[in-house]
């Protein structure tokens, strides 16, 4: 039996700061990447692979993202918008004003991060797991930073930023899933990876190990990186 799939979640309601000048009068989803906006690289992943419907999570400029990407029908994946209003959410903050909009569990990633796996794997065996939120992660030799979560039989022990610890040796690969009531019941938590942190030390937060290394355009760095990968690859749509 195939796997439904989930809504996705964008988390795309940051001031980036670091691509500045750049994203002086753009919003980061808009910052060009091989000739295409980047959330446009991110919606043909998820169209690619099945995926009907998404829900961005916007903030700042928000409204510029509306207006180029409309209701997604262009790209093959409807889309919604979930405002974080006069004051930024939090990462967190702005899945808990998404929840209408979602649906009883989805799926999260990063306005700023292309993740080049099938993300159909991940999402069986969210279903198949008994903890209501999966974190995805990648052993710290695939990737450039520290190492911030101890992940050992399916299941993240220990996670976060912060502090570090030897059993680390994986990182948050930006993808999860959530039952939706999770959100519901931690309305003074406004970022994601606080609450993750909590919901490993309440042995609640399943994981999943990939092995495709990351992209990521929230700094020059990484958006020089990945203009150049997708320059190199064959085109598609």
């Amino acid at each position: 039996m195939t796997t439904p799939l989930p809504t996705v979640a964008i988390l795309a309601g940051g001031l980036a700061t670091r691509l500045r000048p750049i994203t002086e009068t753009i919003p980061k989803a808009l910052v060009p990447v091989a000739g295409r906006p980047f959330l446009a690289h991110q919606l043909s992943l998820l169209s690619r692979q099945g995926f009907p419907h998404a829900v961005l999570c916007v903030g700042y400029l928000g409204e510029q993202i509306e207006a180029a990407f409309g209701d997604g029908r262009a790209h093959g994946i409807r889309l919604d918008y979930s405002y974080d209003g006069k004051n930024q959410a939090g990462t967190a903050g702005a899945l808990r004003l998404a929840l209408p909009k979602l649906g009883p569990f989805f799926l999260t990633l990063y306005g700023d991060s292309y993740l080049e796996i099938d993300y159909r794997p991940v999402c069986a065996a969210f279903a198949a797991c008994d903890r209501p939120a999966l974190m995805t992660v990648i052993h710290e030799t695939l990737a450039s930073e520290a190492a911030n979560a101890w992940f050992e039989n399916d299941a993240i022990r220990t996670y976060g930023k912060k502090s570090r610890i030897p059993e680390m040796k994986h990182i948050d690969y930006g993808l999860g899933l959530f039952q939706a009531e999770l959100f519901r019941d931690a309305s003074d938590i406004r970022d994601l990876s606080d609450f993750q942190g909590l919901l490993a030390q309440e042995g609640r937060l399943a994981g999943y190990e990939v092995a495709t290394p990351y992209f990521e355009i929230g700094s020059p760095r990484g958006l020089q990186a990945l203009e150049s990968h997708l320059k190199a690859k064959p085109v598609q749509p």
